[in-house]
C-alpha cells in the first residue's frame, strides 16, 4: 500500500512540475503575445512563426560556430528585428483594421513557414543543450531534468525583468498609459507609434527566445508554428491582453491543463485544455486580469 502511494505521489509531483516547465514556455511565448493585444490590438496570426524561426536561426548558429549560448541572443535578436521590421512597413499603414490585420499576419505566417521549408527543409531537429543541462537532479528520490528547471528559471528571470521594466521604468509607465488608453497617452505626449514598434519587437523576441530554448524540449519542425499558436492566444484569452501577470496564470493555467489532460484523460485531452478557456471566457469575457 506504501509503495502504491510513493507512486502515486510521483506522478503528481513529476506532472506537475512537467506542467509548470511547459507553462514556463508558454508564458514565453504568451506573454509578448498578450502584450502586442493589449499596446496595439493586433491579432498577430505571425506569432507562432517567431517562435518556429528563433529555433531554426538558432540551429543554423549552433552548425556554424557549436554555441548554444551564442545561438539565444543571436536568434531571438534576429526575429525581434524582422518583427520591427514588419510592425513598421507592413502592419502600421493598414492602420486598426481587424480584418486587414489578421489577413496580412496570417499571409505573413504562410510566408515564414515556406521560407523555413525552402532554407531548413521539412526533416525534423533538435537542438541540444550543454551537457550539464541534460542531467536530472534527484530531490526526495523523485528525479527532476534539469533543463525543465532551466526553462522554469528562465521564464521566472524574464517575467521578474519585464515586470521591472513596466513598473519601475518611464517607458513601462509610457507602456501601461497605452494599454489602458491609447487616444489619451498620445494627448499627454506618449508617442504611442514608437511604443507599438518597440513592443512588437519585444514580443518577436520573448517568442523567439521561447523557440531556442523550446527546441530542446518540442523540437524544431514544420507545422511547429501552427500548433504552438492555439496555445498562445489560450494563455492571452485567460489571463487578459496587456496583462504580464494574467500571461503568467493563464500559461501556468495551460501548461498544468495540457499535461494532466494527456497524461489523466488522453482520448480527451484537446477538451481539459480549452474548456477552462471557454468556461472563463463565459463568466469574464476581458480574461482573468484583463480590464473591462
Amino acid at each position: 500500500m506504501r509503495d502504491e502511494e510513493a507512486v502515486n505521489t510521483q506522478f503528481w509531483v513529476i506532472q506537475t512540475f512537467n506542467g509548470v516547465s511547459y507553462g514556463a514556455l508558454l508564458f514565453l511565448v504568451g506573454s509578448g503575445l498578450s502584450l502586442i493585444f493589449g499596446v496595439m490590438r493586433i491579432v498577430n496570426l505571425a506569432h507562432g512563426s517567431y517562435f518556429l524561426l528563433g529555433g531554426y536561426v538558432a540551429l543554423s548558429v549552433i552548425w556554424t560556430t557549436g554555441s548554444w549560448l551564442l545561438a539565444i541572443p543571436v536568434a531571438a535578436s534576429s526575429i525581434a528585428l524582422v518583427g520591427l521590421l514588419m510592425e513598421r512597413f507592413f502592419l502600421r499603414p493598414l492602420g486598426f483594421d481587424p480584418l486587414r490585420q489578421v489577413l496580412l499576419t496570417v499571409g505573413f505566417a504562410f510566408l515564414f513557414q515556406q521560407a523555413a521549408l525552402d532554407i531548413w527543409t521539412g526533416n525534423n531537429f533538435n537542438i541540444n543543450p550543454p551537457d550539464a543541462l541534460t542531467k536530472s537532479i534527484v530531490v526526495g528520490g523523485i528525479y527532476f531534468p534539469l533543463y525543465r528547471a532551466f526553462m522554469i528559471a528562465t521564464a521566472l528571470t524574464i517575467g521578474l525583468i519585464l515586470w521591472l521594466v513596466m513598473e519601475k521604468t518611464r517607458m513601462g509607465a509610457a507602456v501601461r498609459a497605452t494599454v489602458d488608453d491609447a487616444q489619451m497617452a498620445r494627448g499627454v505626449g506618449v508617442d504611442t507609434s514608437r511604443i507599438s514598434m518597440f513592443i512588437f519587437a519585444l514580443g518577436a523576441f520573448l517568442a523567439a527566445l521561447g523557440g531556442v530554448i523550446g527546441g530542446a524540449f518540442l523540437g524544431i519542425y514544420p507545422g511547429l508554428d501552427f500548433e504552438i499558436l492555439p496555445l498562445a492566444f489560450a494563455v492571452v484569452i485567460i489571463g487578459g491582453m496587456g496583462s504580464l501577470g494574467g500571461a503568467a496564470i493563464g500559461a501556468l493555467l495551460v501548461g498544468l491543463a495540457d499535461n494532466f489532460g494527456k497524461a489523466l484523460f488522453p482520448e480527451i485531452s484537446y477538451f481539459t485544455l480549452y474548456a477552462p478557456m471557454a468556461l472563463i471566457l463565459a463568466v469574464k469575457p476581458t480574461g482573468l486580469f484583463g480590464r473591462e
